[in-house]
């Protein structure tokens, strides 16, 4: 365990160059004094490892000083093997180069872990996409990719679900996500532009001529487009930088958390029997762990306070279990749904 730590203070320095002990010890999830310990390891086995003291100091490697050490273990073997994805590589333009590179992967590995890839590729497949999503086109996604990566404002033809449905957008891109088959993209809108939110009339227009006068483009706080709604796309010359201190993982897990907060903004009370209980998925399953505890009327179920997106969303998922379940609160709630039922007797009578 420890070797395999050294090793891999050896290649986070060789590859990021000076870290601290604080970064190290987060990277390797392990104390600063361990970090300490195995710096000290590592000095005495010979390796050009020198520290500095200070707020802009921290662990590095003598200028050259490279290891040879890089060769795989069984399990990271796989691992790589098992993350290859070709059908977005193929939609990103990458399908020839992920071929190529697993090919030159398998062929540096010894025969041992060679064999146990194989066995890896052969007996698991990654399919990310639910049962029912239709596959979406998404004709502009190669170029849409290249400007993320060298850096571009791109001008898109944009198609939304409110009035004006197609709106003119210059973007500046941050990065894109793959999330269950559907790409999305994060960008800043840029301000001054056309069309573009945050930046309108002659105020706009003169932050915009100041900042093209500079330089700079400046763009508004990061927003998720998808890319299968983008009509048309053009790149342009001018560079988008990221805002400092972007990490799109980061902002994507913030903005995930962000949209179920708003996507459930009200709450209920019910009582489930325990088959509706196995049915809640994803914020109100998590809600049911949290808050339910034993119906003190009927025995087996469970009452909990669950979020709701709305009165006639919570209407319609809780008619869908019938009689396995029961609205306790909010009162305009239980007699929304007492009417659409006396409702359906009548007619069903």
């Amino acid at each position: 365990m420890k070797s395999s730590r050294l090793l891999s203070i050896l290649l986070l320095l060789q590859t990021r160059g000076r870290m601290t002990a604080a970064e190290l010890a987060q990277e390797l999830e392990v104390s600063v004094r361990t970090v300490y310990r195995d710096a000290e390891s590592l000095a005495a086995a010979g390796v050009p490892l020198y520290g500095d003291a200070g707020h802009s100091g921290g662990y590095q490697l003598l200028a050259g000083y490279r290891t040879r050490l890089t060769g795989l273990s069984s399990g990271e073997a796989e691992a790589l093997f098992l993350t290859g994805m070709p059908g977005p590589a193929a939609e990103l333009g990458l399908g020839r180069a992920l071929s190529a590179a697993q090919l030159k992967l398998r062929a540096a590995l010894p025969p041992e872990l060679r064999a146990q890839a194989d066995r890896m590729r052969l007996r698991f497949h990654l399919d990310a996409p639910g049962w029912y999503a239709e596959h979406e086109e998404t004709p502009y996604l190669a170029q849409v990719a290249d400007a993320v990566w060298r850096g571009r404002v791109v001008e898109v033809r944009y198609r939304r679900w409110k009035e004006p449905r197609e709106v003119d957008r210059r973007l500046a891109p941050y990065g894109l996500v793959l999330k269950a088959g559907r790409w999305y993209l994060v960008a800043g809108a840029v301000e001054g532009a056309e069309g573009a939110e945050g930046a309108e009339g002659a105020e706009g227009a003169e932050r915009a001529e100041g900042a093209k006068q500079a330089g700079a483009v400046e763009h508004s706080r990061p927003r998720t487009y998808r890319v299968d709604q983008i009509l048309r796309v053009a790149e342009t010359e001018e560079v988008a930088e990221l805002p400092e201190g972007f990490d799109l993982a980061e902002h994507w897990r913030r903005a995930q958390a962000d949209f179920h907060e708003r996507l459930h903004p009200e709450e209920a009370v019910v009582r489930l029997s325990a088959r509706a209980a196995s049915l809640l998925t994803g914020p109100q399953a998590r809600a049911l762990a949290a808050t339910g505890e034993p119906d003190p009327e009927l025995e087996g179920w469970t009452r909990a306070v669950l979020p709701i997106e709305s009165e006639s969303q919570a209407e319609a998922q809780f008619l869908a279990l019938a009689a396995e379940a029961e609205v306790l609160s909010p009162q305009r709630l239980r007699a929304r749904i007492k009417a659409t039922l006396a409702a359906m007797t009548a007619r069903y009578g």
